[in-house]
C-alpha cells in the first residue's frame, strides 16, 4: 500500500538544527512534487517547503527561507528537510505529502488536499 513515513522530529533548543526524513513505500516519489507542511496547536496548517519531481524547483515559506533546505534522493525514495536556526515558532507537527499538482494547490492556499500524507512527526523548539 501507498505510505509516507516521517522521522527525525524531537526536542531542540532555539538556534539548533534538525533533519526530517520522509520515506515512501508502495510507490516511487519521482513522479511527484513532495512537500512539507506543519500545524501548530490551535493553528491552521502551513505550507513549509516543496520540491519538484526532478528537484530543480523549490518553494519555501517566507518564515523559513534561508533557514530550511528541502532535498530529495529519488534513488532512495526519500525526501529530506534540513532545519537550521530553529525558532520557538517552528514548533509544530510536520507532515510530508506527495501530489503532482502540489505547486498549484499551494499557490491557491490549499494545504490540506494533497494526494498522499504521512502521519507527521513532532518538532518542539524550546529552551
Amino acid at each position: 500500500q501507498v505510505q509516507l513515513v516521517e522521522s527525525g522530529g524531537g526536542l531542540v533548543q532555539p538556534g539548533g538544527s534538525l533533519r526530517l526524513s520522509c520515506a515512501a513505500s508502495g510507490f516511487t516519489l519521482d513522479d511527484y512534487v513532495i512537500g512539507w507542511f506543519r500545524q501548530a496547536p490551535g493553528a491552521e496548517r502551513e505550507g513549509v517547503s516543496c520540491i519538484s519531481s526532478s528537484g530543480g524547483i523549490t518553494y519555501y515559506a517566507d518564515s523559513v527561507k534561508g533557514r530550511f533546505t528541502i532535498s530529495r534522493d529519488n534513488a532512495k525514495n526519500t525526501v529530506y528537510l534540513q532545519m537550521n536556526s530553529l525558532k520557538p515558532e517552528d514548533t509544530a507537527v510536520y507532515y510530508c505529502a506527495a501530489d503532482p499538482a502540489m505547486f498549484v494547490k499551494v499557490s491557491r492556499g490549499d494545504y490540506y488536499d494533497m494526494d498522499y500524507w504521512g502521519k507527521g512527526t513532532l518538532v518542539t523548539v524550546s529552551s
